[in-house]
């Protein structure tokens, strides 16, 4: 069985970004730091102690740059009732140690250099942060960022993003929500704002309503949906640090097969129908990208080009992205005799 890909990360600093935000700054051991690459709009998966249970897995967005920030950053803000995060930002200190799986998720530009129009909200400005900092040190388009808060001490980064503004006063404009002063955001209030920026990429994060908000703004100016990226927040119910043992799903119907292309790679397996592809692949020695292993992140995403499979659950993947052939590889089970998946 291949084992559990998990690294256990240093605390060098911890940084305290608002009353209830606080960034955790990480050093990566030499040699695991080309499993620790990641690219702007990723998020780490970490292993939370629980005196309940034993640990509790968390998945919080990297805040750093890979193209400008040294050592990794995750930015932690509290939840009402929310354990993994109220143990962390109450607990966590220089010199502690947090089991992490490598960077993962699809909350990313495909160019830096393209002209890019972000919605955060709260502490959906996390992965957007590191999406800013790296379009202006490496890209050449122009940055447009809206982000909302409750009022101005909420603000995460907001000394950051003042700076990032006036270094760069021709490629990015900071435009700031403020609850207290003009109210919850609305669709046509957003719209009047993205209009001048209708062509641009679209990536959105925050909590749901705001993110309906962004995302109604953006259908009223017929903005695609293939330029629009969402990234929601999920807490996970499984804790993929932990193999759980497989439930049936019916009465057993033999095996498929699946050929898998990963990294330029296909292999062939056997394919039991009652076994998720992901851990198909892993107890192979397959090292597939995953992080929650439960549906809700779309980390282990891959294209179905052949055959046919059914998911368990999907909490992230959208119609269309179906419609092209992509499956969450953790959720996926055989329903042909033979399956063809690539990672490419």
């Amino acid at each position: 069985m291949a084992e559990q890909r998990s690294y256990r990360l240093r605390v060098a600093e911890v940084v305290h970004e608002t009353a209830d935000a606080c960034s955790l700054v990480f050093e990566v051991d030499s040699a695991h730091r080309e499993r620790f690459a990641y690219r702007p709009g990723q998020f780490l998966t970490v292993r939370v102690p629980s005196d309940r249970c034993g640990s509790v897995a968390r998945c919080y967005s990297l805040s750093s740059s890979p193209h400008v920030d040294e050592r990794l950053q995750v930015t932690v803000k509290r939840t009402a009732g929310g354990y993994g995060s109220n143990w962390l930002c109450d607990r966590i200190a220089v010199g502690d140690e947090l089991e992490a799986l490598p960077p993962a998720g699809v909350f990313t530009p495909t160019t830096l250099d393209a002209d890019l129009l972000l919605f955060a909200a709260g502490s959906g400005i996390t992965p957007v942060i590191s999406i800013v900092k790296s379009a202006l040190a490496t890209g050449n388009g122009r940055v447009v960022l809206v982000y909302a808060n409750r009022d101005d001490r909420s603000v995460i980064f907001a000394g950051e993003l003042g700076e990032l503004a006036s270094r760069h006063p021709r490629r990015l404009v900071v435009v700031h929500w403020l609850e207290s002063v003009q109210g919850l955001p609305s669709a046509p209030r957003l719209a009047a704002l993205a209009e001048p920026y209708a062509g641009y990429e679209a990536f959105v994060c925050g909590p749901k309503p705001f993110m309906a908000a962004a995302r109604e703004a953006l259908a009223s100016l017929d903005v695609p949906k293939s330029r629009v990226r969402l990234e929601r927040f999920q807490s996970l119910g499984a804790n993929p640090f932990e193999r759980a043992t497989p439930a049936a799903t019916g009465e057993p119907r033999g095996s498929s097969t699946v050929e898998v292309t990963l990294d330029g790679a296909t292999r062939r397996f056997d394919w039991p129908a009652e076994t998720k592809l992901l851990d198909l692949l892993l107890d192979n020695d397959v090292d597939a990208p995953y992080s929650c292993r439960e549906g809700a992140c779309s980390a282990c995403a891959c294209r179905l080009v052949a055959g046919e499979v059914k998911m368990l659950n999907n909490d992230v993947l959208e119609d269309e992205d179906i419609e092209e052939g992509i499956v969450l590889a953790c959720q996926s089970v055989p329903v042909t005799d033979a399956v063809e998946i690539s990672y490419e």
